[in-house]
């Protein structure tokens, strides 16, 4: 795109309420951030929706899978257009050419509705969406990019093709005077890649200005990522902004990509074997409760996840064994976390959690969509 056509794209969007810093919607579009590693394999299936297994390597972006056979590995890569580092690649593994009619594939981003209002959705001064990013494949195929309205079950869909070398998308959804947004910390709009799907998602024809919930007209006009194991998928530049016209991806620091991925997501990882975790003290013989401070406030008060066996407890007098972690309270900003140890007769001395000959520990603390 030239300078001058960037340009009165952005003096549209200006007047149509949109344009300016901070328009992406889309957190970590670039694939910059991905906390939790930079590859899973065996992805698909009958996986689960649920915040434990849908988020797997950069950080915002899930998927998911029903009822298909269908296996795939997703990794962030360095393969990426001019000005990207990074691109998201998806890599079918087992195929799945008897498509069920229930079956999908989905890749998401879940997004609040506090960061939705500029698009005064479901308003008579209502807003157009207009979305940009980098696609490219292992062949030509045709996906869906949907917009699915959480919190009034409306959604609007286009197809796109993409073909072996990165090339630019630019889809402009019409503004929707029906249905607002929730003006809260919920899930409120999901942006979905649709890449597989049976006759119930694709029966129909594809729902391409806003419509009430139609599950059959979501997906309708897709091929199948699943048709092949040569199949690849890679996408990189997600931008989803008000206005009429797709603007240049807004590059911002990765500290700030960072920051807002851990309103959802944060991870303590041990450097080496016996890395400290936080200080706290015991409260009986066979219970400690220690303080971990957040590094950012996340959206709500997050849950944890332990991983690692040998986790301990250290006293004036040596290590406990450490089992049973969990939060004993929370708070957006500050947690909690509590353990049973084994017996030491140190109930009331101070003492920090650590790992123990485990250098690959982690904790996990999640409020994800």
């Amino acid at each position: 795109m030239s300078k001058a056509a960037e340009l009165a794209n952005l003096i549209g969007n200006i007047n149509a309420g949109g344009g300016g810093v901070n328009r992406n919607v889309i957190i970590n579009g670039a694939m910059n951030v991905a906390q939790r590693g930079t590859s899973a394999s065996s992805l698909g299936g009958n996986t689960s929706s649920t915040t434990s297994t849908r988020y797997k390597v950069c950080d915002r972006w899930g998927f998911e899978a029903s009822g298909t056979d269908g296996r795939f590995t997703m990794t962030q890569d360095s393969s990426a257009p001019n000005g990207f580092a990074n691109s998201l690649k998806l890599d079918c593994t087992t195929d799945d050419t008897s498509i069920a009619a229930g079956e999908l594939l989905v890749l998401q981003q879940r997004i609040e509705g506090q960061n939705l209002q500029a698009f005064a959705k479901g308003t008579s001064g209502a807003k157009p969406f207009s979305l940009s990013f980098y696609a490219k494949a292992n062949a030509s195929k045709t996906y869906v990019a949907e917009l699915f309205d959480i919190d009034n079950s409306r959604h609007v869909g286009k197809t796109f093709t993409v073909g072996t070398d990165w090339a630019r998308h630019e889809i402009t959804f019409p503004a929707d005077t029906t249905g607002a947004f929730g003006d809260d910390n919920g899930r409120s709009l999901d942006f979905n890649i649709w890449l597989h799907g049976g006759a119930t998602f694709t029966g129909g024809t594809l729902g391409t200005t806003w419509q009430a919930e139609d599950a059959d007209d979501r997906a309708a006009g897709i091929g199948s990522f699943f048709s092949s194991t040569a199949n690849t998928f890679f996408i990189t530049g997600v931008q989803l902004e008000v206005g009429q016209n797709p603007t240049e991806f807004e590059h911002e620091p990765v500290e700030r990509t960072l920051t807002k991925c851990q309103r959802y997501y944060q991870r303590w990882q041990a450097n080496t074997a016996y890395d400290a975790v936080c200080m706290g003290q015991m409260n009986t013989d066979t219970f400690w409760v220690g303080q971990y401070k957040l590094q950012n406030d996340m959206r709500v008060e997050p849950t944890i996840n332990a991983d690692g066996t040998d986790f301990k407890v250290n006293a004036s007098n040596g290590d406990m064994n450490a089992s049973n972690i969990a939060l004993n309270r929370a708070t957006p900003q500050v947690v909690s976390i509590e353990c049973n140890t084994t017996d030491s007769n140190r109930q009331g001395n101070g003492a920090f959690m650590r790992t123990g000959t485990d250098s690959d520990a982690f904790i996990e603390f999640k409020a994800e969509l």
